[in-house]
């Protein structure tokens, strides 16, 4: 549990900026679910048999953690590393870099799972999300955002420099964004595409989180928890590897 020193070192300097922090990580979900979901919904009476925004809403829930995630694992992440050298000066107490990765990659998905319980609060509210199944939710966008943490510390390790993650945003996660069923059903796209959907996190994602906010159990639930889990262990032992190989040089 050395980890957890790490995880409440990051959590007692966001809770200095929290006014700024929450604004940042809820600000553009939260407009894209209304402007998106309330413009969009009123062209398209039902997706799924649901409501347009209520569909988009569980999609949006997993895309802005999939983003918190990544962007807390990545850019705080590569600050705290190469920029203020925090991790250096951790490292000179009796903590391993190994300790260091593990909580950098729970802090991200905690910060994550703010968001996504944010925004599954907000759809509670406007009546998006009634059914006391929408409680799993919760732990789901915890297992989202510790998927996309573990695979951000990744690129974390591997920057030499912030331009680093363009690569990453836009070939990976704008890509994954708009085939997984985020803005509209996945199985519309061409077979291969969707092959290639059902092999990225975040379908899995939407997949646990939509049915539960429509108000039934999610089909195939323990594979996509599988599926989850595997890359968050992946990005874990991946992170702790290149880690370890760039504080050893």
């Amino acid at each position: 549990m050395r980890w957890f020193s790490v995880w409440r070192r990051n959590f007692l300097v966001w809770r200095k900026l929290i006014a700024a922090a929450v604004l940042s990580n809820l600000a553009d979900p939260l407009i894209m679910l209304f402007g998106l979901g309330y413009g969009l919904g009123a062209l398209l009476p039902s997706v799924e048999g649901m409501s347009y925004i209520a569909f988009f809403a569980a999609g949006q829930l997993c895309t802005a953690t999939m983003f918190t995630a990544s962007f807390e694992s990545m850019f705080s992440g590569f600050a705290r590393m190469q920029g203020q050298k925090t991790w250096d000066a951790i490292l000179y107490a009796p903590l391993t870099i190994d300790d260091i990765v593990a909580g950098e990659i729970v802090w991200a998905a905690s910060k994550a799972w703010l968001t996504g319980s944010t925004i599954l609060g907000v759809a509670a509210v406007f009546g998006l999300a009634t059914s006391p199944w929408v409680l799993l939710a919760l732990p789901a966008a915890f297992l989202v955002g510790l998927a996309f943490s573990g695979l951000g510390l990744v690129m974390c390790v591997l920057a030499r420099g912030w331009d680093f993650f363009s690569y990453y945003m836009t070939l990976v996660m704008t890509p994954m964004m708009m085939i997984s069923g985020v803005f509209f059903p996945a199985d519309q796209l061409p077979a291969p595409l969707v092959a290639i959907a059902k092999a990225l996190p975040l379908y899995h994602g939407v997949q646990i989180v939509r049915p539960l906010i429509a108000g039934a159990p999610p089909a195939d639930l323990w594979l996509h928890v599988a599926v989850l889990l595997a890359y968050a262990a992946a990005g874990y032992a991946a992170a702790i590897h290149f880690a370890r190989r760039r504080f050893a040089s």
